[in-house]
């Protein structure tokens, strides 16, 4: 194997790593629920899902992505579904931000989570590449 591909492998396994354990977290009580809590007020609405299945949704999302890394023949299909993930899910830590009265921690500020964001997203674009 080639320094490219292992490098390639590590980034990819770290990048699993990464969201299978933050999918994990959307079924544990405290975290599920500050997530649900995280989700903006637009968004709870009678005919859409409840925060409870948004969390639960976006956790298997993050399962399913970060497997999906790790499969050859689901690389590319499964970074694009974490990118698509990720702009999705990012109105949720914007409120947050917003909010810091309110989350505490997990209300990291906007620009540093946005510019972080932008790098994760650069990442998986380079995992799949």
């Amino acid at each position: 194997m080639s320094t490219p591909e292992l490098l390639g492998w590590i980034v990819r396994g770290a990048l699993a790593a990464v969201f299978v354990v933050m999918g994990v977290s959307h079924f544990l009580p405290g975290p599920g629920r500050a997530m649900g809590a995280m989700i903006p007020p637009a968004l709870k609405r009678p005919g859409l899902p409840s925060a409870r299945t948004l969390v639960a949704f976006t956790g298997v999302c993050e399962i399913a992505g970060g497997i999906g890394l790790l499969v050859p023949f689901t690389r590319t299909a499964a970074g694009l579904a974490l990118v698509v993930f990720l702009i999705a899910v990012f109105p949720a830590n914007a409120f947050a931000a917003q909010h810091p009265e309110k989350f505490g921690r997990a209300a990291f500020p906007y620009w540093p989570r946005f510019a972080a964001q932008l790098a994760l997203i650069a990442l998986v674009m380079g995992a799949i590449a």
